[in-house]
């Protein structure tokens, strides 16, 4: 809708600098460029740090991102990519798995901004990617940001419920576990 507008919400705020890795498909260089500025330009203003990997394809994001959460220490994610229909219905498959893929590891609690730009032309793909435009890369890392301030703020609220590994630990003087 032309004139229209959306409410974009205050930049997320933190104590220790969040640590993102951003995970993107330069398939199309120039609209992955732009999404990446915006991307880091956002994460930088909110005092995070990230670090960058590329993958092949929109396919491939969603995997890296499960690689990473089981071998690294990040506390978000940024999916950056773009997939513009072409004459099959690769473009759907890609999509839908893709977003899919990015769900369901959010689901399981990963704090993930999904940037992967879903067009019918590149110039869509252009406009929505320019940093002085509408920014989705920007957009993405503050949805990956405030997720992260969200699981900050409740995980900092569960603190000393339940069982924790110190009590299963008490009383144990060798140093196994009870595991």
């Amino acid at each position: 809708m032309a004139g229209s507008s959306h409410y974009i919400m205050p930049r997320a705020e933190f104590d220790d600098a969040p640590k993102l890795l951003i995970v993107i498909s330069p398939y199309y260089k120039d609209i992955a460029d732009n999404l990446l500025a915006g991307a880091k330009a956002e994460i930088e203003a909110a005092g995070g740090t990230h670090e960058v990997i590329e993958v092949p394809g929109a396919l491939e994001i969603p995997t890296a991102i499960g690689i990473a959460e089981r071998m690294s220490n990040f506390d978000g994610y940024v999916a950056l990519g773009c997939v513009i229909r072409g004459e099959t219905t690769h473009y759907e498959t890609v999509c839908n798995d893709s977003s899919r893929a990015i769900q369901l590891l959010g689901l399981q609690g990963l704090c993930i901004g999904n940037g992967i730009l879903t067009v019918e032309t590149q110039k869509q793909a252009e406009v929505r990617a320019d940093v002085n435009d509408q920014n989705k890369g920007g957009g993405a890392a503050a949805a990956a940001l405030h997720l992260i301030a969200l699981a900050r703020k409740w995980s900092v609220a569960r603190k000393g419920v339940g069982f924790t590994n110190d009590i299963l630990m008490a009383g144990k003087t060798d140093g196994s576990s009870t595991a």
